[in-house]
């Protein structure tokens, strides 16, 4: 399936022009987990430094001898080839305890905190160093687009939003570059997770029958609020550590039986990308949970949590925070949507093909099409930078909400036959002619296509728990002590 149809909106809107524009953000910060998510991309952290700085000095220190150099900053570890500092663990420290308090999260003792941040921040290094060693980058432009997205949905001008910012007391060049190293981990998710997971018909099958199952058996759609600890289980463990990771959960889940508050229990011992959060998940509909998941939290009420599950990542123990009937569960036999059939002709901006090149390219193809010079199929073939090009760039039948919302806007306004204007997009600049309309049911094809999405999603939090925990275990780590 095309990038452009399948592309979440990844920025959240909001219903107050009110939003705290720190707290919208600053989960993202010790985020680690996949695209599936679908968290914002909008971090709220100073940048990271790729070696030691020099900084001011901390306002506490240790008396030193006359003539001994002052040390104003000094490594925490070394990732591969690049360090992580004492200043920016700090800083970073700081802007944790802040969104936790804000969350109402109660905050563990400093010295684990300091250790699990520690480790979310030697995982997003190393994913920086891959998405560097796979050539992925983010241009300004993408950037501006995003930064002009969080602002729009929070119902902010730039103007506006740069001023929350100051009065958050958030450098707004740090911010740019926060977000741009979220876009850019999002792209290597995307690149080493989302497109490697595959899905058979048989998968399909079963999960159609499944739904049709429930169906007939009334069983309303449910949604859960869940939370969860990890404890992480490396890769190729032996027996030995499996046992001693094994006791690590069983000593976790003792301390939640005693009263301890999930959600410091989790900033404390869970080694999920959440973790800072709290473990907190957050809604899922049932099907969009794993299976593992969803059997140990059916007998369950709200406020108790699982024993403990084991999967290929390791030990989890999941809470179950709320449970509701399921809002809009679609409806395969629901009154007809119209649906609309187009193409597009997609040129990507890259660091090579800036946005105006992208656009004039597709101006002088768009002059070829209305003096009748070449076919649009023909066009796209030979230029579209999307995967529908070996189709003529055929997208195929478009439900409302398939495409990105300035896609969507600008192929609504078009008549069959008609071609438009360059169209701005995350994805690029597009060339959009719809071919027909129609309003009918929901197609066999359709349902397919939604069970599809469903098991994708469904697959996504394992694959990329995988991936995360191959990418940390081959990772050069050195810790370094305060006397280093």
């Amino acid at each position: 399936m095309n990038a452009l149809i399948t592309m979440r909106k990844t920025i959240k809107p909001r219903s107050s022009n009110q939003t705290h524009i720190a707290m919208i953000i600053a989960s993202l910060l010790i985020s680690t987990s996949s695209a599936w998510a679908q968290k914002p991309v909008s971090p709220l952290s100073p940048p990271l430094m790729d070696s030691p700085t020099t900084v001011a000095a901390p306002a506490a220190r240790k008396p030193r001898a006359a003539g001994t150099p002052e040390t104003i900053d000094s490594i925490a570890a070394v990732v591969n080839n690049e360090v992580i500092t004492r200043q920016e663990l700090a800083l970073r420290l700081k802007d944790v305890i802040a969104r936790m308090q804000g969350q109402g999260v109660e905050v563990p003792p400093p010295a684990e905190l300091q250790k699990q941040l520690l480790e979310r921040l030697i995982l997003e290094r190393a994913q920086v160093q891959a998405a560097k060693e796979a050539g992925l980058s983010v241009d300004d432009k993408m950037l501006d687009t995003s930064i002009g997205r969080i602002a729009e949905q929070n119902k902010l001008s730039m103007s506006d939003f740069r001023k929350q910012l100051d009065h958050d007391k958030i450098s707004y060049t740090a911010f740019r570059e926060d977000i741009r190293r979220e876009i850019l981990l999002q792209r290597l998710r995307e690149r080493e997770v989302d497109n490697k997971i595959t899905i058979t018909e048989s998968e399909v099958d079963n999960y159609l029958t499944a739904e049709a199952n429930n169906k007939q058996s009334q069983q309303a759609q449910q949604e859960f609020n869940l939370s969860q600890i990890l404890v992480r289980v490396p890769e190729n463990a032996t027996p030995a550590q499996v046992s001693e990771r094994r006791k690590r959960a069983e000593e976790v889940l003792q301390q939640l039986r005693s009263g301890g508050n999930f959600g410091k229990v989790a900033a404390t011992y869970s080694d999920a990308p959440d973790a800072l959060s709290g473990g907190e998940l957050g809604w899922r509909a049932q099907d969009r949970l794993p299976k593992m998941f969803l059997d140990a939290i059916a007998t369950l009420t709200p406020g108790q949590v699982t024993t403990i599950l084991q999967s290929a990542n390791g030990f989890h123990i999941v809470r179950l925070n709320d449970k509701r009937a399921a809002a809009n569960t679609p409806k395969p036999d629901a009154a007809p949507v119209e649906q609309t059939h187009a193409r597009h002709i997609l040129i990507k901006v890259t660091p090579t093909v800036s946005a105006a090149d992208a656009k004039r390219r597709l101006l002088e193809l768009k002059d070829r099409l209305d003096n009748k010079a070449a076919t649009f199929e023909d066009l796209a073939k030979l230029y579209s930078n999307d995967l529908s090009a070996s189709k003529g760039g055929d997208l195929g039948w478009i439900y409302p909400g398939d495409t990105v919302p300035e896609f969507q806007r600008a192929m609504d306004t078009l008549k069959p036959g008609q071609i438009s204007e360059p169209i701005q997009t995350p994805f690029g600049y597009h060339l959009i002619q719809v071919l027909e309309r129609k309003t009918d049911t929901v197609s066999s094809d359709r349902k397919r296509l939604a069970a599809r999405a469903a098991i994708r999603e469904r697959k996504q939090e394992e694959a990329t728990n995988d991936w995360l925990r191959e990418l940390r275990d081959r990772a050069y780590v050195e810790y370094r002590t305060d006397d280093n």
